[in-house]
């Protein structure tokens, strides 16, 4: 049976290169999110991603732009 890798979750940013994007602390997550442009971290499933929201942190919207 295979398991989730021990790699890290890796997120490209133009000009950034890769990212961690996936951590096992609220904090670590936090402290990450200003390298992805926003604050605040948010749970996934046992792990912490940067930003408040998971739009906010792939780069998406999480209401429609106005026209």
């Amino acid at each position: 049976m295979a398991g989730l890798s021990e790699d890290p979750v890796l997120a490209q940013h133009p000009g950034h290169g890769p990212q961690k994007a996936v951590f096992a602390t609220k904090a670590e997550a936090e402290a990450a999110a200003k390298h992805f442009n926003c604050t605040g971290a948010h749970k996934m499933g046992h792990q912490w991603m940067p930003c408040a929201s998971h739009g906010e942190a792939t780069g998406g919207t999480s209401s429609p732009a106005p026209h």
